[in-house]
């Protein structure tokens, strides 16, 4: 077990992710967690990332910052996607190994599998066939930081842990409309829509002041507000949201998906998921990650050929039950009581058609999800008002 008082690093603890997995440990009575703001540690610069674990040489790891967005940003910034999160995880991952962190737990995400996957997603459908095309640098740039785990663990006996939650949502989630996610940006569109039809105004421009759009925020006139509003498919009577609604996705409240990581950091080995203790030639020769020389045989570690191939060693964390997006609709639409139309536009990509996760690796290692969808719905429009 990890010692209340052990150094817990929980970058990105700020973020829909991190923050709901720091809330978790500090529940769980976690006295020494470190977090950085992007303000702080901006974790794309490898000597700033360096100096942080110089300074407060963390015990435990998790690597929950990321550069994430929706359909939309991922179809748009696809450099962005994959150079800087491939940069966030070189610097983490890379420091962690040098400072002999203990643990490390990868956050990824189940939009590395196919878009042809069989549903639902098992872990060894890893890298079987090509990737959805929206999402494909992000995707890339996950299933390296995934394998960089791996890697290490291989060759030099590290424990680090990688698991795949599928499509979060909840407190600190991202409701801009340039680049949410789904349900967030569905209920943000369905909420503001709801305001035009009742003329409220003050409600518009106190929700713009909290998150402008391209801009534009409540000290702008009302036809402004309305054509950056319309940009986005935001009217009076009805609201437009992207593709046919057909496809389906799971949701997980973020407060589980963070309950999971934990139950996993607390419980759950390397060892424990390949079933073999001495999978690395680090471990059998007593090797330590602080004397480590790449260019001497002795220093590298390395990986037992004889094991076999070991792969699709990550977790998926879901809840294995989904919905369309047509049906999720309606029930933000319940919710807020809206009395609006919900159109979509096929014209704009639907992304896969189903992405279903098979959890039963999770089950067995004793966590199962506690939040059903109407239940989440309710909770993060709650958060949504009051934020």
């Amino acid at each position: 077990m990890i010692s209340k008082s052990a150094k817990i690093y929980v970058a990105g603890h700020r973020g829909l992710v991190g923050s709901a997995i720091y809330n978790n440990l500090l529940q769980r009575g976690y006295t020494n967690l470190v977090g950085r703001s992007h303000s702080e540690l901006d974790l794309c610069d490898q000597q700033a990332v360096r100096k942080f674990f110089d300074d407060e040489k963390p015990e435990y790891v998790v690597l929950a910052a990321a550069h994430v967005g929706g359909i939309m940003a991922n179809s748009i910034y696809r450099a962005d996607f994959i150079y800087i999160n491939l940069q966030i995880q070189q610097n983490v991952i890379g420091e962690s190994f040098r400072h002999g962190v203990k643990k490390l737990l990868f956050l990824g995400s189940t939009c590395i599998y196919p878009k042809g996957a069989p549903q639902p997603m098992r872990e060894d459908a890893l890298l079987t066939s090509e990737l959805e095309y929206t999402n494909e640098p992000y995707a890339i740039a996950k299933i390296a930081g995934m394998k960089m785990c791996e890697s290490f663990n291989l060759q030099y006996g590290t424990n680090y842990i990688a698991v795949m939650p599928t499509n979060l949502y909840g407190p600190n989630d991202n409701f801009h409309l340039e680049n949410s996610h789904v349900m967030p940006a569905m209920m943000r569109k369905i909420y503001l829509s709801q305001q035009l039809m009742e003329d409220s105004w003050d409600v518009i421009r106190h929700d713009l002041n909290r998150r402008p759009v391209e801009g534009i925020d409540g000290n702008a006139d009302n036809g402004s507000i309305a054509a950056v509003l319309a940009k986005y498919g935001i009217f009076a009577d009805h609201v437009t949201l992207w593709g046919t609604g057909t496809p389906r996705r799971e949701f997980l409240w973020s407060e589980d998906m963070a309950d999971a990581s934990v139950h996993i950091l607390e419980n759950v080995d390397f060892a424990d998921i390949i079933g073999e203790k001495n999978y690395s030639r680090a471990l059998q020769d007593g090797y330590s990650t602080q004397a480590i020389d790449r260019n001497k045989q002795q220093g590298r570690g390395g990986a037992i050929p004889a094991l076999g191939e070991i792969r699709n060693c990550h977790i998926n964390i879901g809840t294995g039950v989904d919905i369309t997006l047509r049906e999720l609709a309606q029930k933000i639409v319940d919710t807020l009581q809206y009395k609006g139309r919900v159109e979509f536009d096929a014209a704009k990509p639907d992304g896969v058609m189903i992405k279903l996760t098979e959890v039963s690796k999770l089950h067995a290692l004793g966590w199962k999800h506690k939040v059903d969808i109407d239940q989440g719905v309710r909770k993060l429009y709650d958060w949504y008002k009051n934020h």
